[in-house]
Formats: C-alpha cells, sequence, structure tokens
C-alpha cells in the first residue's frame, strides 16, 4: 500500500505500559487515523472529553501515539487542538494525516465560527509527531461549498490518498460521500467537488491501495458497520466486497482506519471497551487485517489481545 508511510519522537514523550485492545487506557479516544514511516507507526486519535452521562462529543484535541511492534506505544501527547485553526470555533472531530515533501500535512474537522456546520482544515508540521500550524489559514471545505443534504455535518471525516502517479484525493463526507483532487500543494482543491452514490453511506470512508487493488471502506448504516468496495481506480468504478467488521454493541459509531506495516496489514477502530465508556467516551483498538486469496478482505473480529508483536527491526 503506498499510502501511509519517520521515525521521530516527541518530547516529554512517555511509553503505555500495557499491550492489548484498547490501545490507550488511561484516556478516551476515537476516529482514529494511522501514518507508517522508516519502521514505525503514528496514531492519531480524537479525545473524548464527555463527562459520565454526558450527551454529546466534548472534543478540544488531537493526540498522537506511535509504536514499533504493534503492541508497546509511546505517547507522544497532543500535536494540535482545533485552536490551530483561528478561524474554527471548535470540535476536534475525525482526521486524516499523510507525509508528502518531507512535510506532514494533518486534516481535520472542526466547527467553523463564522460559516455555520463543520468544515475541513489542514494543518502542517516538519513532524509526525507536531506541533501542527494551519498550512493555509482558512478551511478547506466548508458547509455551504456541497449542497446535497441540509445538515450540518455532512463535510466531516476527511481521508487523504496519494496515488502511484503523485495525484492526491481527499475523500469526506456524511450520508453523502464526496471526493476532490488536490493539487501538489496538498492545501487546494484541484478541479470539482464529485459525489459517490454508495448504498447505505453514513461516513468515514478511507481508501487505500493492496496488491493492485483500490478498497474504499466506509460506515454503513446507524448503528455503523464497516464496509468495503473494490475497485481498479481511486474513483472507481466500485464492486461491493462485504462487511469486514460489525457494529459495536455500547456505541453507534466505529470509524476505521487502515495501514501496512512490516508485512501485514492493520484495522484501527474504535469501539467503548473501558470501563466508563459508551456513546461520547470511546476507545481506539487494533486488529490485524487479512485478504482472502481473490484479494477479498476477510471480516475482523475485534478482540481484547489486539495484534500479535511484530517488531520493526531498528525502530526503539
Amino acid at each position: 500500500m503506498i499510502k501511509r508511510c519517520v521515525l521521530a519522537v516527541g518530547l516529554a514523550a512517555s511509553t503505555l505500559a500495557q499491550a492489548g485492545n484498547p490501545i490507550v487506557k488511561d484516556i478516551f479516544t476515537a476516529d482514529p487515523a494511522a501514518l507508517v514511516d522508516n519502521g514505525r507507526v503514528y496514531l492519531y486519535v480524537g479525545k473524548d472529553d464527555a463527562p459520565a452521562g454526558g450527551k454529546d462529543y466534548v472534543m478540544n484535541e488531537w493526540r498522537v501515539y506511535s509504536s514499533c511492534d504493534m503492541q508497546k506505544w509511546t505517547d507522544h501527547g497532543s500535536p494540535l487542538g482545533y485552536g490551530a485553526f483561528k478561524w474554527a470555533k471548535g470540535s476536534a472531530w475525525a482526521s486524516d494525516i499523510v507525509k508528502r515533501g518531507g512535510k506532514y500535512y494533518f486534516y481535520a474537522t472542526v466547527s467553523h465560527a463564522s460559516i455555520p456546520g463543520k468544515a475541513i482544515g489542514v494543518a502542517v508540521s516538519s513532524s509526525p509527531t507536531g506541533p501542527f500550524v494551519d498550512a493555509r489559514g482558512s478551511a478547506l471545505i466548508t458547509n455551504d461549498m456541497t449542497r446535497e443534504t441540509e445538515i450540518g455535518w455532512d463535510d466531516i471525516d476527511p481521508a487523504v490518498f496519494v496515488d502511484d502517479d503523485g495525484q492526491a484525493y481527499l475523500y469526506w463526507g456524511n450520508t453523502v460521500l464526496k471526493y476532490a483532487k488536490l493539487k501538489p500543494n496538498m492545501t487546494e482543491l484541484d478541479g470539482p467537488i464529485h459525489t459517490v452514490g454508495l448504498e447505505a453511506f453514513t461516513e468515514a470512508a478511507y481508501l487505500h491501495k493492496h496488491k493492485g487493488s483500490y478498497y474504499l471502506s466506509y460506515s454503513r448504516k446507524f448503528p455503523e458497520e464497516t464496509v468495503v468496495m473494490r475497485g481498479p481506480t481511486a474513483t472507481g468504478p466500485w464492486s461491493f466486497g462485504g462487511v469486514i467488521m460489525e457494529k459495536n454493541s455500547k456505541v453507534n459509531t466505529i470509524h476505521q482506519a487502515i495501514v501496512d506495516f512490516n508485512g501485514k496489514s492493520y484495522i484501527f477502530y474504535h469501539n467503548a471497551k473501558l470501563p466508563g465508556g459508551g456513546e461520547y467516551r470511546r476507545s481506539v483498538a487494533v486488529e490485524e487485517l487479512r485478504y482472502g486469496p481473490d484479494g477479498k478482505i476477510l471480516p475482523v473480529a475485534q478482540t481484547a489481545e489486539g495484534p500479535a508483536a511484530n517488531p520493526s527491526p531498528g525502530c526503539t
């Protein structure tokens, strides 16, 4: 997979004591994004701060963790909060990240301060652990740019993919999936916004490539299950590849990210398995992802153990 692949350790980093799922056990986390580079996998999550019994998402910052073996994780703190975007007023929702030209571009969902609804911003850093700063000084996507629905949260969950020819794509949306090409600077759209008709699409679109095929996974229905489409290009045409993860029992969302690391594939997701967890107090976990002989992604069960150790040579 070409998309997600820097060995850097942030200041005041600390190693989490326990392996297994959930990955982070001292705070509630959600909406995983992942980046792999130079023998280390970096995990980016939103921090759920809702109180027990809370009735809404309370999310003010993102956190980043890294691992050399998919079991021991290092806490690098917060690389940014929604306040990195001066035009935003809150909601550190789902994100994605990509490396290009020696820089790291972080695409984030926030609430816009002056344009009603959710928006997508782009932050940039010279390190995968931040700090990240606003790359534009304005939103890349705002709610008034798309008119397919009347809801204020249909421009969320950015996912960025760079194809073999160097063309970058941004996918996003709730209820309706949208995508657009990105310019090489990674901070501007390069052409019109397209919509994709997918059966019962809810949110959390994610594109990756494996052995010549493109896989578009997303959250379907509500409560959500993770399904996948398969196609010959980054824009389809798509054929249904099945359910790859069943819905959660205590939380309606699930939100996946998929990476290759040390010869194996992995899927990150969230559930509510920490004590006190629930709809607004989620927990990110990870499992190994496997393909059948025909390239079909096999169903993935959620486990407490998580994947086996897969150490990266020379990574500490």
